[in-house]
């Protein structure tokens, strides 16, 4: 568990120095039937606007804030977006940064790595593997390795999202979190704890979590699907397991064809041009695989927007 007052430090952290680059996102709030939904209201937490176009830019620089970085620079492996975020926080701190991403990485996000001076280095088939080949070359240079989601710093970093919703907006009766290997949900748990409803939601064809559940402790699964670039990783994170026990009930699986649904009616109806990951919170709804009350107050968490454009016909 991540406690609330190490959030809390990273935020201010945040507060002192490095508002210029790490957001405050906007809480968009609007009536549930403004999206089809009958509950009382529906927050969109537009963190897709974050720097690095995803919630990773928070838990990214926590960590390099909080080691000491060596002339090697730092290293990471990503499906895209933990890297893009490394990236970005390396050139805000003048650091080397050197990216493994699998090969179902998309174009897009490799283009980004490479924009923002990154070494891109493309193995693997999913990110395991481009996992794998990260931690040997870490272990060759002796760089500062940041990973996508299960160091506690990076937690703390996702945490401060969790704060900063309250702090907008007070209390939500629940929150719908994407699930990859944990990096968000872990944080946000941290943060919430029982105060709130947070609900776990993963691809049907990438279920880290609802997986470990069943076997009652991480487990590797086979991933895929729409969103594996972003929620691929093969295992739910041991800090995110931790906290989802204790905190979070629901752990629910969605279709591709849901989240790809939910993801065209966020552009087509609000412009809101999001990753399939990002798009799991609304096909919850959309679905009914989540059925908020009638006087529930809800919000989703956009957590990213790194995307070809072209995809979204």
């Amino acid at each position: 568990m991540i406690p609330h007052a190490q959030i809390e430090h990273c935020q201010q952290r945040f507060d002192k120095d490095y508002r210029h680059f790490i957001r405050q996102t906007p809480l968009w709030k609007l009536p549930g039937k403004a999206l089809g939904v009958n509950c009382a209201e529906v927050w969109l937490k537009l963190e897709h606007l974050q720097t690095g176009g995803s919630f990773k830019a928070r838990g990214m620089l926590n960590r390099l804030l909080s080691n000491p970085i060596p002339a090697s620079g730092v290293i990471v492996a990503s499906g895209g977006n933990a890297g893009i975020a490394t990236a970005a926080a390396a050139r805000e701190l003048g650091v080397r940064c050197e990216v493994f991403v699998p090969e179902v990485s998309t174009q897009a996000k490799r283009d980004k790595l490479a924009a923002l001076g990154a070494q891109v280095v493309v193995t693997g088939a999913a990110y395991a593997d481009a996992l794998q080949a990260c931690m040997a070359r870490q272990q060759a240079t002796g760089a500062l390795m940041t990973h996508a989601y299960d160091q506690p710093e990076v937690l703390a970093g996702s945490g401060t999202l969790a704060l900063e919703i309250e702090q907008q907006g007070g209390l939500p009766d629940a929150v719908l979190v994407s699930v990859g290997g944990g990096g968000l949900i872990g944080g946000a748990a941290s943060w919430f704890g029982q105060r709130t409803r947070v609900v776990a939601l993963e691809p049907e064809l990438a279920p880290t979590l609802f997986r470990a559940r069943e076997a009652g402790q991480p487990v590797d699964v086979a991933v895929g699907g729409i969103a594996a670039d972003s929620l691929g990783a093969k295992r739910i994170g041991a800090l995110a397991w931790e906290s989802t026990q204790a905190h979070v009930r629901d752990a629910l699986l969605l279709t591709d064809d849901t989240i790809r649904a939910a993801q065209l009616y966020l552009w087509k109806e609000f412009k809101l041009a999001v990753e399939p990951a990002a798009a799991l919170p609304l096909a919850a709804l959309h679905s009914g695989r989540f059925v908020p009350a009638p006087d529930d107050k809800v919000c989703l968490i956009i957590c990213g927007a790194n995307l070809d454009p072209a995809s979204l016909v």
